[in-house]
């Protein structure tokens, strides 16, 4: 059977060729310190659930020393910037093949996996995986695809996924930790606490000021934790499950998923969500780092007003 931990074994791989190509490039004087960095990444993918709570938490620490103070670097624009130029100018939007291979994969080979019997039957998938597993097998195809396509160096793959990792540095990986934080936050008792504070501050039966401190405080930890994801077990904890739809008998699919639409125009403002709000201005090397966010306050606001008025017209 092919599970997560087979996708985690293919990425761990991944980053230890960057590491190992981050050693050999000669144009970046933090090469060293990028090397530590991917190199600590891979491991944790390869090896962490066989590294223990302790080594694993002072691997964090290691890759927050290396990206906290700023030791990672980037190199000079590798030889082929000319000839990703021709081939852009060559091709056009015949480039964007190798980008529908992975989505085709992914989605239709997900929906055959689980809606056809005789496949679904194989047992070949971890289940509940199975979007994870197609997803890489779909980039290996499309990588297939391109190198009988366009012929690139053995090595052109690598190289490009190294430099873009580079430019991002180590907003890569905040995702990664981020997600894991409502779990620990959870754990940790923080929704039970905040749900105490909150019912001593609302009215009891006031559905509506209710949906509001829920909606709000989904936004509101998504900003802090960068991750709406983080902020749905506190919030749910906290507010959506023991007030909005076990006490006022709110329909759980609309709290559910709009509230998470609520988290997510917290991402929108926010910086630690990086993924989205970073990562754009590193690529495209935009002097303000706050430029995403500011450009997407505008549209956030009104729409988690609107999510807000949508749980209390849909659930109640």
């Amino acid at each position: 059977m092919i599970g997560l931990q087979h996708v985690f074994y293919l990425m761990g791989g991944l980053f230890a060729a960057y590491a190992l190509l981050s050693l050999g490039d000669s144009t970046n004087k933090k090469r060293l310190a990028n090397a530590l960095f991917w190199g600590l990444v891979a491991l944790s993918l390869l090896a962490g659930d066989r590294l223990g709570d302790t080594a694993n938490g002072w691997l964090v620490i290691g890759l927050s020393v290396l990206g906290g103070f700023n030791l990672l670097g980037r190199g000079k624009a590798s030889a082929g910037e000319v000839e990703r130029d021709a081939f852009g100018a060559r091709f056009g939007n015949k480039l964007f093949l190798p980008i529908l291979i992975v989505l085709v994969v992914a989605v239709a080979g997900t929906m055959l996996y689980l809606y056809v019997p005789t496949i679904n039957a194989t047992g070949w998938l971890e289940t509940n995986r199975e979007t994870f597993v197609l997803l890489c097998v779909g980039v290996l195809l499309a990588i297939l695809f391109i190198f009988a396509w366009l012929k690139p160096p053995p090595l052109a793959p690598l190289q490009e996924g190294r430099r873009l990792v580079d430019a991002v540095g180590w907003a890569i990986v905040l995702p990664m930790m981020l997600s894991a934080l409502g779990l620990v936050l959870r754990d940790t008792g923080v929704g039970t606490t905040i749900g105490r504070l909150m019912l001593a501050v609302i009215p009891e039966g006031n559905v509506l000021l209710a949906v509001f401190a829920f909606g709000l405080g989904m936004a509101v930890f998504t900003i802090l934790t960068g991750n709406a994801f983080a902020a749905f077990p506190v919030m749910a904890t906290a507010i959506g499950v023991p007030v909005l739809i076990q006490g006022y008998g709110g329909d759980a699919a609309v709290v559910g998923a709009i509230g998470m639409l609520a988290g997510f125009c917290g991402t929108l403002m926010t910086p630690m969500a990086a993924n989205f709000n970073i990562v754009p201005v590193r690529l495209l090397e935009l002097d303000d780092q706050n430029a995403v966010v500011k450009a997407q306050i505008p549209t956030a606001l009104p729409l988690l007003l609107i999510n807000i008025l949508l749980i209390y017209f849909l659930a109640f």
